[in-house]
């Protein structure tokens, strides 16, 4: 008598399980690409200290900023400022408006405005 009601039980869990999961699911799926989203933006402003740094070790040096590689350069700027004579200070002030475009998360959060600024001694 126990291997009907057994088997009944088990398929009755499974099939608990199934819908759970598929509950469940589009959950996950969801937190997996805001995930990613928050990935790509510490990626960009990773990006934008590091193009800061090298505008301005480029023009404490005398140097043309190299462009801005990682990054579109249609949504970034860069303002360097100070300068003069040897031993004075130069600051890179580096801005880039970050498309928020993983699927399905990215169209729900606002483009996002991540800035860097560096200064360095000029040679």
């Amino acid at each position: 008598m126990c291997s009907t009601a057994c088997s009944a039980r088990s398929r009755r869990a499974r099939g608990q399980a199934t819908v759970e999961l598929a509950v469940a699911f589009p959950f996950v799926i969801a937190a997996l690409l805001l995930v990613l989203q928050v990935g790509l933006v510490v990626r960009a402003q990773v990006l934008v200290v590091h193009v800061a740094r090298e505008a301005a070790r480029a023009a404490a040096v005398g140097e043309r900023a190299p462009p801005p590689t990682g990054l579109d350069p249609a949504r970034t700027t860069v303002e360097v400022l100070g300068g003069g004579g040897a031993g004075s200070q130069v600051t890179a002030r580096v801005t880039h408006r970050l498309r928020t475009d993983a699927p399905l998360i990215g169209p729900l959060l606002p483009d996002l405005d991540l800035r860097g600024e560096a200064t360095m001694r000029v040679e």
